[in-house]
Parts: structure tokens; C-alpha cells; sequence
């Protein structure tokens, strides 16, 4: 029972250690701005619209001849 015991014990500083390392250290690597929910000027948050087909729905593409 004492090898258990030892094991979680070893587990539980591991553990400690590497949370309180993750928290150290994160704040130095991370960006803290803070994102607002206004869009840019001029986004729309869509992608451009493509521009209407020539061709009926399940109709094939005719590709240009080349000469």
C-alpha cells in the first residue's frame, strides 16, 4: 500500500509543478487583447459574390478551343 501511496504522492507534485510552471510561463507568450464584436469597415463577414453561371443547374462546362 505504501508503494501507492509514494507513486500518487510523486503524481500529485508532478502535477503541481507543471500547472504552476503552464501558469508562469503562459501570460509571457500570449497576446491579453482583448477581441470586441464591431466588424472592420467595409467586412460584411460574407465572401465576395460569385458572379451568376451562363449555364442551366447539371448542364456541363464548355471549355474554351484552344488554336
Amino acid at each position: 500500500m505504501t508503494n501507492h501511496r509514494v507513486a500518487l504522492i510523486l503524481f500529485a507534485v508532478a502535477l503541481a509543478t507543471a500547472l504552476v510552471a503552464a501558469t508562469i510561463t503562459t501570460p509571457q507568450n500570449v497576446n491579453t487583447r482583448v477581441a470586441s464584436n464591431e466588424t472592420p469597415p467595409g467586412a460584411m463577414g460574407l465572401a465576395r459574390p460569385h458572379p451568376p453561371l451562363d449555364r442551366a443547374p447539371g448542364v456541363p462546362i464548355e471549355t474554351p478551343v484552344r488554336r
